[in-house]
C-alpha cells in the first residue's frame, strides 16, 4: 500500500481541499455579514442607499453611534439586558447543576423518565410555549416587568443534559470516599463535583449568557414599554424612529453596540466551550 509523503503534492491538495477551503468558506459565511454591519455603521445614508456598491465608508464618522445612543433610552436598555442576563443565567446554571447532580447521584423514583422528558424538551421548539407562557405571565401581572422576562426561561434542558453526561464520567471512588467521611449531598456537590467540573459548567454558563443577552422574541412579546425593554427589543424602537431608509447606518450602529459586550465575553471565555464539550469524552 502506497503512502503519500507529508509534503507531497497529493497530500497538500487533499489538505487544502478537505480542510482549509471548507474552513475558510465557513468563516466567511459567519464573518462577512458582521464585517458589513460594522462598516455600514460608519456610513452616511447616501453610501448605503445607492446603486453603486461602496464597501468602505468615505470617513470614520461616529455620528451614527451618537444618534443611536441618544434617540432611544440606550442606557436603560443596557441596564435591563444586564439584569435579565445576569439573574436569568445565574439561576439557570444553578438549576442545571442541581438537576444534573440529582439525576446522577440521588436515588429517587422515575429518574430515567424525568431524564427522557428533559431530552424531549431539547427537541421541542421554544416558540411552541410562547402563547401559554404569555397567558401565564400576563395573568400573574408580569407584563412589562423584568421578572416576567426572566421567569419562563429558567429551565435549561441543554445545560442539564450536558452536565448530567459529564457528571456520569466522574470516578465513583471520589464520591464514595467523601460519603464514608460523612459528607452529605450538598457538601459533595460543592466541594467535589463542582470544582472538577468547572469547564463543563463554564460552557453551560457561557451558552446561557449568550442566549439570554440575544433573546428577542419573548422580551418583544411581553414588553411594550421602553423602561422594561432589553437591548435587542430596543433596536426595534430605533428602527421605527428612523423609518425613512436613512436610518440604516444608525440601526447598524445600534446593532454593533448590542453585540460588542457579548462578543467580548465570548472571546474571553470561548476556550471553555471546547474543554467543556470534550471533557469526559475520553475515559479509561
Amino acid at each position: 500500500m502506497s503512502t503519500h509523503r507529508p509534503l507531497s503534492r497529493a497530500n497538500i491538495v487533499q489538505t487544502i481541499a478537505g480542510g482549509y477551503v471548507p474552513l475558510i468558506l465557513a468563516t466567511l459565511v459567519v464573518f462577512l455579514p458582521l464585517l458589513w454591519m460594522i462598516l455600514s455603521s460608519f456610513k452616511q445614508p447616501g453610501e448605503i442607499i445607492t446603486m453603486d456598491l461602496k464597501i468602505l465608508p468615505e470617513s470614520v464618522n461616529l455620528e451614527n453611534y451618537n444618534i443611536a445612543m441618544t434617540t432611544v433610552p440606550f442606557a436603560q436598555f443596557f441596564l435591563n439586558s444586564t439584569i435579565v442576563t445576569l439573574v436569568g443565567a445565574t439561576i439557570k446554571v444553578l438549576l442545571a447543576i442541581l438537576t444534573a447532580y440529582a439525576l446522577v447521584f440521588v436515588r429517587f423514583p422515575f429518574k430515567n423518565a424525568i431524564f427522557v422528558l428533559i431530552l424531549v424538551a431539547l427537541m421541542v421548539p421554544p416558540q411552541v410555549s410562547i402563547l401559554p407562557n404569555y397567558i401565564l405571565i400576563a395573568g400573574m401581572g408580569g407584563k412589562n416587568t423584568l421578572w416576567g422576562i426572566i421567569l419562563p426561561g429558567l429551565g435549561t434542558a441543554f445545560g442539564t443534559f450536558l452536565l448530567r453526561q459529564h457528571f456520569m464520567t466522574l470516578p465513583a471512588s471520589i464520591l464514595e470516599s467523601a460519603e464514608i467521611d460523612g459528607a452529605g449531598h450538598w457538601r459533595r456537590l460543592w466541594r467535589i463535583v463542582v470544582p472538577v467540573s468547572v469547564p463543563s459548567i463554564a460552557t453551560v454558563a457561557l451558552v446561557t449568557v449568550v442566549s439570554e443577552w440575544n433573546d428577542y422574541i419573548w422580551p418583544l412579546i411581553i414588553t411594550d414599554r421602553p423602561e422594561t425593554m432589553t437591548l435587542p427589543v430596543g433596536l426595534t424602537l430605533l428602527q421605527n424612529s428612523e423609518g425613512n431608509g436613512s436610518g440604516w447606518g444608525i440601526l447598524m450602529a445600534g446593532a454593533v453596540l448590542v453585540i460588542v459586550p457579548i462578543l467580548v465575553v465570548f472571546a474571553a471565555l470561548q476556550r471553555y466551550i471546547v474543554a467543556g464539550l470534550t471533557q469526559g469524552s475520553v475515559t479509561g
